[in-house]
């Protein structure tokens, strides 16, 4: 759970604001909130199925659970 004063914490969860302030929000700017409400849920769809993680082995979140779970399916049987 999360303790006070690690900064382990949330890293996962910070990476993932880092990232989109850095690829999507740096230097850009929206005309208004549904235009920004728009962009940012095509950057979330983009980074769970087609942004590769190199903490996944270079493959796509959405990837690499179908993977995972296949693999676990057949491990069990």
């Amino acid at each position: 759970m999360s303790s006070r004063g690690n900064c382990y914490d949330n890293a996962h969860a910070e990476s993932f604001w880092s990232r989109l302030k850095t690829e999507l929000l740096d230097g850009g700017s929206f005309r208004n909130l549904p235009e920004a409400r728009l962009e940012i849920s095509h950057y979330v769809a983009y980074y769970n199925a087609e942004r590769r993680h190199s903490a996944l082995g270079y493959l796509a979140p959405n990837h690499f659970e179908t993977h995972f779970q296949t693999t676990s399916q057949v491990c069990a049987a």
